[in-house]
């Protein structure tokens, strides 16, 4: 058995650029990067923010994305058109599952209260053991140190387990992002033991 490589990556990811530059320039190059190593988008199918960033750098540099999208949303989100492929789907319970179903691995980037509902869930059914799939948080910039702190404060308050912060990776910047999920998915080809 060959060892199993990246090669479709969901991003959950802000509808907004936010207010720091940084964060827009960090979403374009994991886009262009994605695409030079042949990893697919799989996405929430918007053009806005850093979602729309991430879907052009990828098709920009000759790589592939997937958009889901709840059709009660292609007009708030402004449904990106020019992908490899747009499914709209009815509702956002959908979206998620579809997501989940077209992705190798996850990839948390800077967001708002949509990006933490994805993340939450995804983790949520890790944590439940329905998937060992990597989960990646970015913490592009500092962005996410404040929710983990919160994370901390919450194992150490006894309301989740220690071994909580094992559900996920944390890289400092998307260059990381691809080799991160491709050392996990490897750890998992071996059998990761049940996380508690």
């Amino acid at each position: 058995m060959g060892k199993p490589r990246l090669r479709s990556l969901c991003v959950f990811c802000g509808s907004s650029v936010g207010t720091d530059p940084q964060l827009a320039a960090a979403t374009a190059r994991l886009g262009a990067h994605m695409a030079n190593e042949g990893v697919r988008l799989v996405y929430g199918g918007g053009q806005l923010g850093l979602m729309g960033i991430l879907a052009k750098a990828v098709m920009e540099n000759g790589g592939q994305a997937i958009g889901i999208i709840p059709e009660h949303l292609t007009r708030v989100e402004k449904a990106y058109d020019d992908l490899t492929e747009l499914q709209v789907v009815d509702s956002m319970h959908t979206r998620k599952h579809r997501m989940f179903n077209l992705a190798d691995a996850f990839a948390v980037l800077p967001g708002g209260m949509g990006t933490l509902d994805e993340t939450f869930e995804i983790l949520t059914w890790k944590q439940l053991r329905l998937h060992t799939k990597p989960i990646i948080l970015v913490n592009q910039a500092e962005y996410w140190r404040k929710w983990l702190d919160l994370t901390t404060h919450v194992i150490a308050s006894g309301f989740a387990h220690p071994d909580t912060q094992r559900l996920y990776s944390v890289v400092e910047d998307v260059d990381q992002v691809i080799a991160t999920a491709n050392a996990e998915l490897r750890y998992a080809q071996r059998g990761e033991p049940g996380l508690f």
